[in-house]
């Protein structure tokens, strides 16, 4: 699979059900997924695999994810988001 390829598959994972939810993958994806490490692409990737309910939980701070690897792109995405 082509980067171009991949890049838009995962575009297309970031649309999600939930709006709030939305307004922090699109963004960073645009802005941020290009210049993590191929290690943290291969994390983000998976955070999106999760469902929506526990991304929700997760970003607005009513869970901490128990996986620390998506806990740690939950909170560099977050981080991003602030700034």
């Amino acid at each position: 699979m082509t980067e171009i390829h991949s890049k838009e598959r995962i575009r297309w994972a970031c649309r999600r059900g939930m709006l709030e939810l939305d307004v922090l993958f699109m963004p960073f994806v645009e802005e941020a997924f290009d210049s993590l490490s191929k290690e943290q692409q291969a994390v983000f990737q998976r955070l999106l695999e999760c469902d929506d309910p526990d991304l929700f939980a997760w970003f607005m701070g009513h869970e901490e994810c128990k996986d620390p690897e998506l806990n740690g792109m939950v909170t560099l995405i977050l981080d991003r988001v602030r700034v």
